[in-house]
């Protein structure tokens, strides 16, 4: 079975070819940072029209890498939703249009399912599982229990994870995307201990029993603390406030994901697992690409008997590759698409 996948929900044009023997026959990425850097931010209008410019050509490059003709594929996939819907329905389109002229299946992917099937691209991980998917957009733990079949058990209750990464950034000066830069600059820190002792951000409702995450608070910090250094003298150390912000923010995903393994396993669930299988903690969405936060992840999952699963840093920001295995998913499970399915600018993976 093979699956041409299409992204385009946000600011990354994302083509791939997949098989059901999880071999990535193609992988195109055209990424528009250099577009959005000027305003610091993705302007939905602008990242539409940049898909539309460049999709075309990429679909055509990724069969030719493929080796394929589009007679080849068994189905194309698109993501469908949730993300920017000028972007969506640039992509959906164009897949309902190879499919529709080459009298293939449609297959409509919800951009959460993706990323939260994407480790499944590189082995054989048994449902059910947790899912703590973290990204600009989406801060969510889920229960995972099949092919569409979702929980969910936690939720932000105001800004995402990827959020208080990129505004944070953008506060202390450095350039879009924030996340990887703050990561950067973060690991230019001599002293974590020292920097925690100078800023000392707090884990945002560390006592609460509920699983839900906030991180409102964290920015509004940040911004206390630049404007309190950051004046004539400019006592401001960028690189200890991002390396405290960081751990902060590992140790609250961290934090969350341990309660959230202790209720899956006080459910009962690892008895639905084949013998032997250790259940397993799946960590996803960009930020999963945070080497500091997957290793705050590993501790915690080692610590409950978890199994963690990222998928490798290619496939952690959005990417076709995932978007083409959630549809070989799908299709395996016979849950394809009429040709009038409509784009959802949100679309809730439960």
């Amino acid at each position: 079975m093979i699956i041409l996948g299409i992204e385009t929900s946000c600011d990354e044009t994302a083509v791939a070819v997949v098989d059901d023997h999880r071999t990535v026959r193609s992988h195109l990425v055209l990424s528009q940072i250099d577009i959005h850097c000027l305003t610091g931010g993705v302007v939905p209008e602008v990242a539409a029209r940049a898909h539309l410019d460049h999709l075309d050509r990429l679909i055509l490059e990724a069969m030719k890498q493929a080796d394929l003709n589009f007679s080849d594929l068994d189905g194309v996939a698109a993501t469908c939703g949730p993300g920017l819907i000028g972007g969506v329905m640039v992509g959906m389109m164009a897949a309902k249009s190879v499919a529709l002229a080459h009298s293939k299946p449609f297959i409509a992917v919800n951009h959460l399912e993706a990323h939260a099937l994407t480790p499944r691209l590189i082995r054989d991980i048994p449902f059910p599982y947790l899912v703590l998917l973290v990204s600009g957009g989406h801060t969510q733990i889920l229960l995972a229990q099949d092919i569409g079949r979702y929980q969910l058990w936690a939720t932000t209750r105001d800004d995402a994870v990827g959020e208080c990464f990129d505004k944070s950034a953008k506060m202390m000066g450095l350039p879009y995307p924030g996340g990887p830069h703050l990561e950067k600059l973060a690991a230019q820190c001599d002293d974590l201990f020292l920097a925690r002792a100078r800023y000392p951000l707090a884990i945002p409702m560390q006592y609460s029993k509920d699983l839900a995450f906030s991180f409102s608070g964290l920015k509004t910090a940040v911004r206390q603390i630049i404007d309190r250094e950051s004046g004539a003298e400019d006592t401001l150390n960028r690189a200890y406030l991002a390396a405290a912000l960081q751990d902060v923010i590992a140790q609250t995903l961290s934090l969350r994901a341990s309660q959230a393994m202790e209720k899956f396993i006080a459910a009962g669930y690892p008895a639905h697992l084949p013998l032997g299988a250790p259940p397993a903690l799946i960590v996803c969405g960009g930020v999963s690409a945070n080497l500091v936060i997957r290793a705050a992840l590993e501790r915690a999952a080692q610590a409950q008997g978890f199994e963690l699963m990222a998928p490798p840093l290619q496939y952690c920001t959005d990417n076709g590759a995932m978007i083409a295995w959630a549809g070989v998913e799908l299709l395996k499970a016979g849950r394809t698409a009429p040709l009038n399915f409509k784009a959802r600018p949100r679309w809730p993976l439960e």
